[in-house]
């Protein structure tokens, strides 16, 4: 019987295999890479808002705290976009004829809330706390970057489960003293800017984070005034009925610490933060 298939079939077939393997593996990192592309998480984008707020203009510019607009970031799960009453606290008096404002006076002469366009817009199933990481010792510009230098709004990272796991995973790198929460210039201690951290009493009600008081100053060398300036506000009353500080700590109380490692892991265990495998339920992050 004449034979059906050259020879050269099986070259053929051989071929076909490893070029069908080539396009599967080719098609795989095609879609891991655009998952993690602009296109997908949005990063780098602008998009547009009723009012092209902002904020390099308002924080770096005028010095607004962060907590003036995001009234509930420190006790709510959701930081909180501020009401048009917050916007005319100011504009009832300066740029009161501004045409870009025309939406903020129109929203305060109907009542109607300014819809805003979402920048850092989590998935539905996404549960996250701001306030659980706030009172943790993560700082505003570690999720949303250099808002202070940001003229419209955008967003820094990913907001993808993996950026989420990379610092549950290793949170010591990106700890910082809760005094610094807001400070969007904060920079991690090195040889030439240590910082020194002293252990409080640990008090009930209130955020274990609050127990560690950090300064940028050498307390040995300029005095517990220094250290005064880290301490909660909280305090006594003395004969004549005013309020007294605390009691300092002895400046040989604080420890230096000249890298974010040290620092890292000196908050990890003061913060009494969660080890990953404590976080093994899906339903930390998951509701």
């Amino acid at each position: 019987m004449a034979q059906i298939f050259d020879r050269s079939s099986n070259a053929l077939a051989r071929m076909g295999l490893v070029l069908t393997g080539l396009i599967v593996i080719a098609l795989g990192v095609t879609l891991d890479q655009l998952q993690r592309s602009p296109w997908v998480t949005r990063q780098g984008q602008r998009p547009d808002q009723p009012v092209p707020f902002s904020h390099k203009h308002h924080v770096q510019g005028l010095g607004l705290q962060c907590q003036y607009c995001h009234t509930t970031v420190e006790k709510s799960s959701y930081a909180g976009i501020p009401p048009t009453k917050t916007c005319i606290n100011c504009h009832a008096q300066i740029w009161t004829n501004a045409q870009l404002l025309e939406p903020v006076r129109n929203s305060w002469a109907t009542g109607e809330s300014i819809v805003w366009t979402k920048v850092h817009d989590l998935p539905d199933f996404v549960y996250f706390s701001h306030e659980i990481h706030v009172n943790k010792g993560i700082g505003c510009e570690s999720c949303h970057g250099r808002v202070d230098e940001m003229p419209l709004m955008y967003e820094q990272n990913t907001l993808q489960m993996e950026w989420c796991l990379n610092c549950h995973r290793s949170p010591a790198k990106n700890l910082r003293p809760t005094s610094e929460i807001y400070n969007m210039a904060w920079e991690s201690p090195a040889e030439d800017r240590p910082v020194w951290c002293t252990v409080l009493e640990q008090k009930t009600d209130v955020p274990t984070a609050q127990s560690v008081s950090c300064t940028t100053k050498d307390p040995t060398a300029t005095g517990a005034e220094v250290a005064a300036l880290q301490l909660p506000p909280v305090s006594g009353s003395d004969a004549a009925g005013e309020n007294r500080p605390e009691a300092l700590p002895p400046a040989a109380s604080y420890k230096k610490f000249t890298s974010q490692d040290q620092l890292g892991h000196f908050l990890l265990a003061q913060y009494k933060i969660r080890t990953p495998k404590d976080l093994t339920s899906c339903e930390v992050c998951h509701r």
